[in-house]
C-alpha cells in the first residue's frame, strides 16, 4: 500500500521521536547508578556516655564499633548483678575466745555479704571455722569430714611464751590470724588511722605524775620485772595493779595513764609483732610509752618512731631515767612525741569480732586452697 505525504511524513517523526527516546535513556542508565535503602529497625540498649542506634544489617554494625546487636549493660549494672548471685560468705566462731561473747556484725568494717555465726549446726555450709588457739582440747574440734569449699583459720593474739603447743597443729589449719603481720589475716592490737578532715585537734591532757606502771602478772624472772626494779633507783615511779595491792578497773585505768608523763609499756614477753595494747592505749589517753619488747625496728612497723621512747635506745637505765627527767622539765620537747596526733588517731582492734570480719573477707577474695603446713615452726620456731 502506498502512502501519501502526509502520512510519510508523520512516520519519520514519530520513528525519530523514539530514537531520541531510546538515545536519552541509554544516556540516564549509563551514568546513573541506583542505590536501594532497605529499612533499617534500631536496637535499644541501655548505654552510658555514647548513645547509637545500631542497625540490623551486620556489615554497618561493624562499622561502628560503638554498636551491637545484643542488647547491651551498664558495667555497674553487671556489677550489681554479680553480686546479688554470688551467695553470702559464712564465718563459723567454733569457740567464742576465753567464753567471751563478741559483736557478730560486719557493719562497722564496710565489709559486705558476710554471716558470722556461732551455730555448730551450720559447719557444713560455712566458708571458714574460726578456731581460737587457746580454746583447743583432745576433743573439742569438728569431728566431721570437713567439706571442700572450707577453711579452718587459726586465731591467736597470745605471744609463743602464753600458747600452748598443740599436737599434729601443722595438719589442721588453712589460715592464720593473729597479731604478727605476716599472718594470712593479720590483726594487730591496734594501728593507726589518718585524721579525718576537720575532725577535732588531739589534745594532751594535763599531767601530775612523771612515770606509772600498772601491773598484775609479776614474775621475777621477766625482764620487765628486771629492769623496773633497775630504773626506779634513778626516776619516781608510780605503781599500780594486783601486783601492789592496787587492782585498778578499766575507768581507773584511763584516769591513771592518762595523767602520766610516761607510761612503762613493758611485754611479758618479748616476740616478734607482739607489741600488745600497753602500747596502743597510752598512746590513744596520750601518754608517751616507754617501750620494752620486740626492736625499735619491730615497733616501727607498727607506729611512728617518734611516738615512743624505746628502752634500747639507752645504754643503761639511768640514762634513760636522765632522758625522762629532762623531758619534765623542757615541755617543747616533751610536745613532739605528739606530732603524729595531728595526721592520725589510734584504732585499736575489737577482740574477735575485727578477726571474724577480717577473715570473711579474705575468704571473698582468696577462692583458692590454702594450707598452713609448718604453722609450728612459724610461730614457736
Amino acid at each position: 500500500m502506498l502512502l501519501t505525504g502526509g502520512q510519510t511524513t508523520s512516520m519519520r517523526t514519530c520513528v525519530f521521536s523514539c530514537i531520541m527516546v531510546l538515545c536519552f535513556a541509554g544516556l540516564f542508565f549509563m551514568y546513573y547508578k541506583p542505590h536501594i535503602n532497605f529499612p533499617t529497625f534500631a536496637v535499644y540498649t541501655e548505654r552510658s556516655n555514647h548513645s547509637c542506634e545500631c542497625p540490623v544489617d551486620a556489615v554497618e554494625q561493624r562499622s561502628n564499633p560503638n554498636c551491637s546487636s545484643e542488647p547491651q549493660i551498664a558495667p555497674t549494672v553487671v556489677q550489681k548483678i554479680q553480686e546479688d548471685a554470688e551467695p553470702d560468705t559464712v564465718v563459723l566462731v567454733w569457740f567464742w575466745p576465753f567464753g567471751a561473747r563478741f559483736d557478730l556484725s560486719c557493719d562497722t568494717y564496710n565489709i559486705k555479704r558476710c554471716v558470722l555465726t556461732a551455730d555448730k549446726s551450720l559447719y557444713d555450709e560455712a566458708h571458714g571455722v574460726l578456731i581460737h588457739h587457746r580454746d583447743i582440747r583432745r576433743d573439742n574440734l569438728p569431728k566431721d569430714p570437713r567439706p571442700w569449699f572450707q577453711k579452718w583459720v587459726w586465731f591467736n593474739m597470745e605471744a609463743p611464751t602464753n600458747a600452748q603447743q598443740v599436737p599434729h597443729i601443722d595438719e589442721l589449719f588453712n589460715l592464720t590470724s593473729s597479731y604478727r603481720l605476716e599472718s594470712n589475716i593479720p590483726v594487730p592490737y591496734g594501728h593507726l588511722e589518718p585524721r579525718a578532715s576537720g575532725e577535732e585537734t588531739f589534745q594532751v591532757p594535763p599531767k601530775d605524775k612523771l612515770v606509772c606502771w600498772i601491773v598484775s602478772n609479776w614474775n621475777p624472772n621477766h625482764r620487765r620485772v628486771q629492769f623496773y626494779s633497775e630504773l626506779k633507783k634513778h626516776v619516781n615511779i608510780t605503781v599500780y595493779g594486783r601486783a601492789f595491792g592496787k587492782p585498778v578497773n578499766g575507768e581507773e585505768y584511763n584516769h591513771i595513764v592518762s595523767r602520766c608523763k610516761f607510761y612503762l609499756s613493758f611485754e611479758n614477753s618479748v616476740h616478734k609483732d607482739y607489741i600488745s595494747e600497753k602500747l596502743y592505749h597510752p598512746l590513744m589517753l596520750g601518754t608517751i610509752p616507754v617501750t620494752l619488747g620486740p626492736t625499735r625496728q619491730n615497733y616501727e612497723d607498727h607506729v611512728p618512731g617518734d611516738s615512743f621512747i624505746h628502752v634500747h635506745d639507752f645504754p643503761t637505765a639511768k640514762q634513760l631515767a636522765d632522758r625522762l627527767l629532762y623531758l619534765d622539765r623542757d615541755d617543747t620537747e616533751y610536745m613532739k612525741y605528739f606530732d603524729w596526733t595531728k595526721k592520725y588517731k589510734v584504732e585499736r582492734a575489737a577482740f574477735g569480732t575485727t578477726h571474724a570480719c577480717r577473715t570473711c573477707a579474705y575468704l571473698q577474695q582468696h577462692r583458692g586452697y590454702e594450707a598452713s603446713r609448718n604453722l609450728k615452726e612459724w610461730f614457736w620456731g
